[in-house]
């Protein structure tokens, strides 16, 4: 398995915990009871395999590869995609206040509306250019040997079976609220 083979499939999770959270906003915006539990859940895994571990693996790993291959980081897709890593943990962090604060479940909703829009995007611009870039550019060898650095980065950063948790959470969130 190469690198971006490692961050598709995580894409993959991601976008199955965003189709939850937009069916979870449709709910609240309804007025529908959504357990506060549920929506830490989700936060914890938006903050720790999105961001602290697929984000790090890009950030730490991928990115700086992509530079030393000759992609500037500022004025080009690299910088492009660290400013959207940035905005992400800023509507992480409200939608973390809007749970702690009095406002109630619509304060969460605006947004928990705009990470979903703007990680949907995101990520198919890293599917569509910035992953086909780094093979093109970096080879499967080197891509292969980086896998089995973000191997290491994820066992550092997030442990041993946390990855299999949150999958765990996805599924029971999507038994919940994607069932037909």
């Amino acid at each position: 398995m190469t690198a971006t083979d490692d961050l598709r499939a995580e894409h993959e999770g991601i976008l199955s915990m965003l189709e939850i959270l937009r069916a979870i906003t449709t709910s609240i915006r309804k007025g529908v009871a959504v357990p506060v539990e549920q929506l830490e859940g989700i936060l914890d895994f938006l903050k720790v395999f999105a961001d602290k571990c697929h984000h790090g693996k890009e950030e730490d790993i991928l990115f700086p590869a992509l530079e030393r291959a000759g992609v500037p980081r500022e004025g080009g897709p690299i910088g492009v995609m660290l400013h959207e890593h940035t905005l992400g943990r800023r509507h992480i962090r409200d939608m973390g206040a809007a749970l702690s604060g009095s406002s109630g479940l619509q304060a969460f909703v605006s947004p928990a509306d705009a990470y979903v829009e703007l990680l949907t995007q995101h990520i198919a611009k890293e599917n569509n250019v910035l992953f086909p870039m780094a093979e093109r550019l970096l080879g499967v060898p080197a891509l292969t040997g980086m896998h089995e650095e973000f191997e290491r980065l994820e066992v550092e950063r997030i442990g041993l079976g946390r990855h299999e948790a949150f999958h765990r959470l996805l599924d029971d969130l999507a038994a919940r609220y994607l069932a037909a």
